[in-house]
């Protein structure tokens, strides 16, 4: 028999032999590792010989698949969105109304991430990073991004048409999922294993149906006043303050748009019109700054809680927090910082700044129950909602860039409406608004 017969035994997949076979298994594992240590670690901590010491591989066996750490976190996205996009795929195979796949998708994006917690599947990267990467990395991911959104997008649009999903605006609700969905990798490393499936089940359910208790309507709030700070006086201190504000909100810009790797302090200084010693007076370095714009983005929130605890109800308060934050986001008074950052912090800083988000979601929690004692929001898991939710507002900045934002106010409405009432649509003849 020729060597080179590809029917040969010896080429069959399963083939200790068959050196394409291999050559591809041990790509996907070091994509699998290194997606692991991203999430965990974040890229800027994790090393090349990180990743090939927890293969048993050594740093040069590592080479010949990938040269730079760069290459590799590319690879892992594009990696982690063949894989989503395989998942849709089966999706559709197996349901037809658009609410189903949509369902399907949540519930295929836990159960997929459990058992790569378990060694039966590989490891997905999150996709925090894209913004980092060099043009043509990104402009690739990017475009596989984009395809991946619009196929889900196109999962509420053909509901809507066929009546399984209420009206609902299609591009804020898919980006409100997409964010709800890339937000998991963080909090579902510190769930009970023995409660997952009812997780699943919860989060299901609070897509499906939304969190308020009777027919909702959106309330008319007066977003008018400052959630940034006092202004007007002129003594050095508040001029100190105004000037730190700065800094830190354009910081926020560039490494919300930049990432972290991205961001060039320079830059940031040329963008203020600053010179570099005035800058460097209130900014030590890169890793400061970015610390600086969490706290800054946390006290935001600190603001809006206490605002909205002025509020009658629980759902009311629910509301004004999300409909405030997203006003702060697409006003002058933004940006609120992207957490797709959060793993450039060291690990200390990092265990800093999540205790005190973690303190932010539980007292935004609160409000959440304390509308179901007041029945103003149903019985629902509200650990679960207010994961579910955060990570709808991490990823609410990026709405302008899917569609047009002429209103904030009514795109705050759009946004938030999966939430609010869920995306299933009302039989025949109950009232508007009911799940």
């Amino acid at each position: 028999m020729p060597k080179d017969d590809k029917t040969s035994p010896a080429n069959s997949a399963g083939s200790p032999f068959n050196r394409t076979a291999q050559h591809d298994a041990k790509r996907a594992a070091i994509l699998s590792q290194a997606a692991k240590l991203f999430n965990g670690r974040g890229s800027r901590s994790t090393t090349l010989l990180d990743i090939a010491e927890g293969l048993g591989l050594t740093k040069t066996s590592l080479y010949y698949y990938v040269k730079t750490k760069e290459e590799l976190i590319y690879q892992c996205y594009l990696a982690a969105l063949d894989s989503i996009m395989e998942g849709l795929d089966r999706i559709e195979a197996a349901h037809g109304s658009g609410l189903a796949r949509v369902q399907a998708m949540v519930r295929s994006h836990f159960i997929e991430w459990r058992e790569a917690q378990e060694g039966k599947r590989d490891h997905r990267a999150a996709l925090l990073e894209i913004a980092s990467l060099k043009d043509q990395h990104r402009e690739h991911v990017e475009q596989r991004y984009i395809a991946m959104f619009l196929r889900l997008r196109q999962y509420i649009r053909d509901g809507i048409a066929e009546g399984s999903i209420r009206d609902v605006d299609s591009t804020a609700a898919t980006l409100s999922l997409v964010g709800s969905m890339q937000w998991s990798f963080n909090w579902m490393r510190t769930v009970d294993m023995a409660k997952f499936d009812q997780i699943v089940r919860d989060a299901i359910d609070l897509v499906t149906h939304g969190i308020a208790a009777q027919p909702f309507h959106f309330s008319e709030f007066d977003f008018s006043g400052s959630m940034t700070g006092s202004g007007g006086s002129f003594d050095r201190a508040e001029q100190n303050r105004l000037k730190q504000e700065a800094f830190f909100k354009t910081g926020t810009w560039f490494f919300n748009k930049q990432g972290f790797v991205g961001t060039s302090l320079d830059e940031i200084a040329e963008t203020l019109d600053v010179t570099k010693g005035a800058f460097y007076y209130h900014i030590k370095n890169k890793e400061d700054l970015l610390y600086s714009c969490y706290t800054r983005s946390l006290d935001i929130s600190r603001r809006i809680h206490d605002a909205a605890d002025s509020l009658a109800t629980g759902m009311d308060k629910v509301e004004f927090t999300l409909r405030r934050t997203f006003h702060v986001q697409n006003s002058d008074e933004g940006p609120l910082i992207r957490y797709n950052s959060i793993t450039a912090l060291p690990v200390p800083r990092r265990k800093d700044i999540l205790a005190l988000t973690d303190a932010s979601r539980d007292r935004f929690g609160q409000f959440m129950r304390d509308g179901i004692n007041d029945s103003s929001v149903r019985p629902i898991n509200v650990e679960v909602a207010q994961e579910l939710i955060s990570g709808a507002m991490n990823a609410s900045m990026d709405l302008p860039l899917w569609r047009k934002v002429e209103d904030v106010n009514a795109a705050s409405i759009d946004y938030y409406q999966v939430f609010f009432s869920g995306l299933a649509a009302q039989p025949p003849h109950s009232p508007e608004g009911i799940a």
